[in-house]
């Protein structure tokens, strides 16, 4: 019997931005995970806002660009994860993106993780990040299963623009586990990022598990046993379902793979790409599903 989702005991809360580095570098373990606990847990994004308005522009963007292509190449080197050949600009706002990725919710879970996806690798595969209303609506389109007008309407909404509001707040009152973080060997132990008018926000990535006997807390970049014990902690019944798949079968389900996802993600059989698509970025391979491939913006001839 599936349990309905607001049922489920216990809660998992990622605080994210589509345009984060060490988000997207993340990828391939919350994708793991999310498949590991599909149908256990409730998951849940909040999307935190990177670049805010109240940023203070650069005074050169082209040297604040030329530090943060080398900022996200330091990262890769810890990731792996793709990464833009030429980075156009450094991202002047997270908010369109994060408006379309809120707004996608409305049209089930596959939809919202394809459409979030697509916004991630407009910045870390295309160098183009969608900082803008008609960036973000425009990256992605093709999306299977998207209702296009229905996703530009909901993001321009002021319901739309209210939840991530409160995503916005909720991820300025971190947990005070993650105000200091010490003993963690991570490149990017997580802890509480301070925010232009004095407070906290969460690092990102940050997953807070929430349960019926308290929470727990896993910030930065952590490896995937890290996460499931926070998980099996809060549910004690709970126990993460093999997810393993061929590599043909996990690029149809998941539509893109990057190198780290096809090593977490597959059962470890050659990888034959076949009819795959292979996009080469500054930091190795997207493979493209060909269905993908037909409609992705880094294949299309806009791009």
């Amino acid at each position: 019997m599936t349990i309905p989702d607001g049922q489920l005991p216990v809660e998992v809360v990622e605080f994210t931005d589509p345009l984060c580095p060490w988000a997207w570098g993340s990828e391939p373990v919350f994708r793991r995970l999310r498949a590991s606990f599909a149908g256990q847990v409730r998951w849940r994004r909040a999307y935190c806002i990177l670049f805010d308005h109240d940023d203070d522009p650069a005074p050169d963007p082209a040297t604040e660009t030329a530090w943060y292509a080398r900022y996200v190449e330091d990262i890769g080197a810890h990731t792996h994860a793709p990464r833009a050949r030429r980075l156009s600009r450094v991202a002047a706002s997270s908010w369109p993106a994060s408006l379309v990725a809120k707004a996608a919710e409305a049209q089930g879970a596959e939809v919202a993780d394809r459409v979030l996806r697509r916004l991630r690798e407009s910045v870390f595969v295309l160098g183009e990040p969608a900082d803008t209303a008609e960036s973000a609506i425009s990256a992605v389109s093709g999306v299977p299963g998207l209702d296009a007008d229905r996703l530009a309407a909901d993001a321009a909404s002021e319901d739309v623009l209210e939840r991530v509001r409160a995503d916005h707040a909720e991820a300025r009152r971190p947990v005070d586990e993650v105000l200091s973080v010490h003993g963690c060997e991570s490149p990017h132990p997580g802890a509480a990022k301070e925010t232009p008018d004095g407070r906290h926000r969460y690092a990102l990535p940050t997953l807070l598990v929430r349960g019926a006997t308290g929470h727990r807390v896993v910030p930065g970049w952590r490896p995937y046993q890290e996460y499931v014990s926070a998980v099996v902690e809060l549910g004690p019944g709970l126990a993460p379902a093999p997810t393993a798949l061929p590599a043909k079968e996990a690029l149809a389900r998941y539509r893109t793979l990057t190198g780290p996802e096809l090593a977490s993600l597959t059962d470890g059989r050659p990888w034959a790409p076949g009819d795959a698509v292979r996009v080469q970025t500054g930091n190795g391979p997207l493979w493209l599903h060909p269905d993908e491939a037909a409609v992705h913006p880094a294949l299309t001839p806009s791009a």
